[in-house]
């Protein structure tokens, strides 16, 4: 058991609904295997399930939990600050391949 940071990086959504409910409703709330921390308060860019950069979104919640399951989990609630335009898209996504998608781990 332990913590996985998630500092100054990025919300990849796993789940093209979480990423629907973010993009259509302006919030959403993204459920995480493990305990990570996510810092509330905090810019971060988010991502699809396919590593392209979408959004800038405000992580305003996050809680690290055993579930009823017993699994270890992280709900992370966010909010949407603004969608990217197709160039800083673009660029951000290049920067996270080579950041973290591109490492084999």
């Amino acid at each position: 058991m332990g913590f996985q940071s998630e500092f100054n990086s990025v919300c990849k959504f796993k789940s093209e609904q979480e990423l629907y409910e973010l993009l259509e409703y302006g919030r959403t709330k993204m459920v995480k295997q493990g305990f990570r921390v996510y810092p509330t308060g905090q810019k971060v860019i988010a991502y699809t399930p396919e590593n392209v950069a979408v959004a800038i979104v405000k992580i305003s919640a996050s809680i690290a939990e055993i579930n009823f399951q017993g699994h270890e989990v992280t709900a992370v609630e966010m909010d949407l600050i603004r969608k990217l335009n197709e160039e800083e898209s673009r660029v951000q996504t290049a920067l996270a391949y080579e950041m973290f998608f591109g490492e084999e781990k």
